[in-house]
């Protein structure tokens, strides 16, 4: 087998690792979008401001200075923001207080 073809194998295979989430983390990066439009996330779930802030732990605010562009998300709630974009129940099951 040519040398191409032996990478472009061991390439599938750590693709296939990296897909089934059981590829080390050095072997990749993760996408931490720039920009996030917080408001059509919001909205997407149907919350208001406070509904949003409230739920998902961020100063009122915070999440308005967001929306109107006078302040960008860092990366830590760019992480977070996708989170909740894409998967807001995972996000509620983590921030769930348990009873004491």
């Amino acid at each position: 087998m040519s040398s191409l073809g032996k990478r472009l194998i061991a390439a599938a295979k750590e693709a296939r690792q990296i897909a089934r989430g059981k590829a080390p983390a050095s072997t990749y990066r993760i996408h931490v979008p720039t920009d996030i439009d917080v408001q059509s996330i919001r909205k997407s779930l149907g919350l208001s401001q406070s509904g949003f802030a409230s739920m998902f732990g961020i100063a009122p605010g915070t999440l308005r200075d967001w929306e109107q562009h006078r302040k960008q998300p860092d990366g830590p709630a760019r992480v977070l923001l996708t989170v909740i974009k894409n998967e807001p129940e995972a996000v509620q099951r983590a921030l769930k207080r348990e009873p004491v």
